[in-house]
């Protein structure tokens, strides 16, 4: 396979703006066909990216199209309906995060791809940057020591949303889902992927009703390390932020910029690179590197990372949040 012929599914700002200008310069890569419900949107984004097969039914695509891959990129309740459609027809497939609203359809979707044995990869697009992927490798090499706790952020300032990000009925649940669960993902897998014991939480709806726009978790892990998470779409403040702790009983890290500080020799040290992208240059690295890593688990290279059946570990962490918050009680795994 010289180039994997691929089929886009949703054409909202992730894929107009990120995968398919990316995918459009990647030599292995053939955006054959692009699918909305939106049949002028789909007209429009097929002639701006040179892209002349479009359709607004799924099926069609399926049947017409002979892909190897589909990339999912549209809203979050149809993710479980299209990835399986895509899965049934013989497609490998990229979903964008998160995987589903909920467990119950990720488990879906996992059990339809290896019942087809083919790939289901979610877009985890933060542990494909330089950065983190550099900083996972210190914490592998025991450079920080036995990891004690890791604090993520992840605040957006006061800005207008997407209509249907904040309807429960499509987005299944609001800005723990959307932003908290790459933050869970990438603070799990820097720390290799260790069991979850319990997990608290507590949600704030500031300018938001049915799903909540701010939110904090606390998951305690069965090692006896600690995460904590918060993430808002409505904090007031000047500007976004975004940011990962790690503490170790040998040093302590940090992003965003990439600090590894240890004390040597009776010094304290940082091991991070003197030079480091722009926060920018390492969000489109981010897509870049993980479109290219999609590209050659479907071509047989690798195997790929991000896998449906880790997204489906991760669910069942964010259905305990909603469920603590529900309850008003930590919610303990067995």
């Amino acid at each position: 396979m010289e180039k994997v012929r691929i089929g886009m599914v949703g054409l909202g700002w992730v894929a107009q703006v990120i995968h398919l200008p990316i995918l459009s310069h990647l030599p292995d890569a053939e955006i054959v066909a692009v699918c909305e419900r939106d049949k002028a949107k789909a007209r429009f984004v097929g002639e701006k990216f040179g892209v002349r097969r479009t359709y607004h039914d799924l099926d069609q695509m399926l049947a017409n199209e002979g892909l190897d891959a589909v990339i999912v990129t549209a809203s979050t309740d149809v993710h479980h309906d299209v990835a399986i459609a895509a899965l049934k027809a013989g497609c490998d497939v990229l979903v964008e995060k998160p995987i589903a609203r909920g467990y119950a359809e990720a488990l879906e979707m996992v059990e339809t791809a290896h019942a087809m044995k083919k790939k289901l990869m979610v877009g985890m697009n933060q542990r494909f940057r330089p950065d983190t992927m550099l900083l996972r490798s210190f914490i592998e090499g025991k450079e920080l020591g036995r990891i004690l706790y890791a604090k993520c952020g992840w605040l957006r300032k006061r800005t207008g949303y997407s209509a249907w990000v904040t309807q429960k009925e499509k987005a299944g649940g609001g800005v723990f889902l959307d932003l908290g669960t790459p933050m869970l993902d990438l603070a799990l897998w820097l720390m290799g992927y260790p069991e979850v014991r319990r997990v608290g939480a507590s949600n704030f709806h500031q300018k938001t009703k049915s799903v909540e726009d701010t939110s904090l978790v606390t998951v305690t892990l069965k090692n006896g390390s600690v995460i904590t998470i918060e993430v808002s779409w409505s904090l007031i403040m000047d500007d976004d932020v975004y940011y990962c702790s790690v503490v170790g009983t040998e040093g302590t890290a940090s992003l965003d910029p990439l600090h590894v500080n240890k004390e040597l020799h009776g010094s304290l040290v940082n091991l991070a690179p003197a030079r480091v992208d722009s926060p920018q240059n390492l969000f489109r690295r981010s897509y870049e590197n993980e479109l290219k890593h999609f590209l050659g688990a479907v071509r047989g290279l690798h195997p790929e990372m991000s896998t449906g059946d880790e997204a489906l570990q991760r669910m069942k962490v964010v259905d305990a949040v909603y469920k603590s918050v529900k309850t008003g009680k930590e919610v303990v795994f067995s």
